[in-house]
This record gives structure tokens, C-alpha cells and sequence, in this order.
């Protein structure tokens, strides 16, 4: 017969191997997802609104913007794609692919990896200034003279309340050849990351 101590020990050992198990296989299932990954894999997509932009005129440039993840790149970072990877300082990030076009017609098809609302707006890059280098008001947004446009509309081109997650928004700009900033400007992202560079050749 089985003592009352005894059975107690029985039951913490068993306890900690249905514990031990538990861990091991939620290791592997969050491994097998991705969730230990930087960035998010390309097939994911938030909860939330979905839809698809239209064919767009230009050159289209696809932006990925999102708020997760640990430990993102503190610099651009070109892949063999042509992508630019973007600041985030881990919590936020925006990408570019491709991060170069010629002049012209150029449309950006933005989707919103992240959970929650975010929205692209272009600026030209003074000579001599990094992407990043803007300073934020006390409102925590940059300002926006001489922005060349923006997607913040959920399913539609344009400004708007910005584009929620799930969703994709677009716009089209005409870009002379320099360097532009990316940038959300939704109080606190762009101080969080939210910024690359898109570079425009002749």
C-alpha cells in the first residue's frame, strides 16, 4: 500500500514530467511557427481586414510594415532580392522591396503585417541626412512638409485613418531620381523604428 507521502512524491513527479513535456513540445510548435524568428515569415498575415490593391501604374514597390518581434537591424540591410531591410529597433519595422527604382512612376502597395494601425508616408532625404535623423514633436510624430504623398487607407489608395492590420493600402507618387524616407507617423512609430530609405536612379 502506497503511504500518503509516497503518493505526494508520485504526484510531483508526475507533475513535473507532464510539465517537462509541455515545454518541449510548445518549444517546438512555436520553433515550427516561426515565432522565434526576427521577422515575420513572408506567408503570415495579421488578424484582422484583408483585401488586395489593384493593378497599380509604375513601378511597384512592395512595403511591409509591422510591429513585432525581437531584435531587428540598426541599419539598412540589402538581401540578393534588392529588399532594404528596415531600422526597427525590434518592437517596430518597415521594409522595402525593391529598395532602389529608376525615376517616374512609382507605386506603393503597403500591407500591415502588425496588429496594430500603421501608415506610409514618403519625404525627400536632405543630402547628408540618414533615414531616421528626423526629430519627433512632442506630439511624437515628425513633421510632414514636403511629404510626396502617403498610404493610410485600408483597402484604398491614399491618406486616410490609416491602414489597418491585415490590410493593404497604396498610392501612387512621381519621384525624381534622390533618396526618400519611408516613414509611419502615427504617434511614437517613427521614434520606435518605423523608417527606411528608398533610393531613385535616373
Amino acid at each position: 500500500m502506497i503511504s500518503g507521502p509516497q503518493r505526494r512524491l508520485r504526484l510531483v513527479v508526475a507533475g513535473a514530467v507532464a510539465a517537462l513535456v509541455l515545454g518541449v513540445a510548445t518549444t517546438v510548435l512555436l520553433a515550427a511557427t516561426g515565432a522565434f524568428r526576427h521577422t515575420a515569415p513572408t506567408t503570415w498575415r495579421a488578424p484582422g481586414t484583408r483585401c488586395n490593391a489593384p493593378a497599380l501604374p509604375g513601378q511597384v514597390v512592395d512595403v511591409t510594415v509591422a510591429n513585432m518581434g525581437p531584435g531587428m537591424m540598426h541599419g539598412p540591410r540589402r538581401r540578393d532580392s534588392g529588399s532594404r531591410q528596415g531600422y526597427g529597433t525590434g518592437t517596430m519595422w518597415l521594409r522595402v522591396t525593391p529598395g532602389t527604382v529608376r525615376a517616374g512612376a512609382v507605386s506603393l502597395r503597403v500591407l500591415n503585417a502588425g496588429s496594430l494601425t500603421h501608415e506610409v508616408v514618403v519625404l525627400p532625404l536632405p543630402n547628408g541626412q540618414s533615414a531616421g535623423g528626423r526629430p519627433a514633436g512632442s506630439d511624437g510624430r515628425i513633421s510632414e512638409t514636403g511629404s510626396l504623398g502617403e498610404a493610410s487607407r485600408s483597402c484604398g489608395s491614399g491618406s486616410g485613418d490609416g491602414i489597418e492590420p491585415g490590410a493593404t493600402g497604396w498610392t501612387t507618387v512621381t519621384l525624381r531620381p534622390g533618396r526618400y524616407e519611408l516613414v509611419c507617423n502615427v504617434p511614437g512609430h517613427y521614434a520606435a523604428g518605423m523608417y527606411t530609405e528608398l533610393d531613385v536612379t535616373p
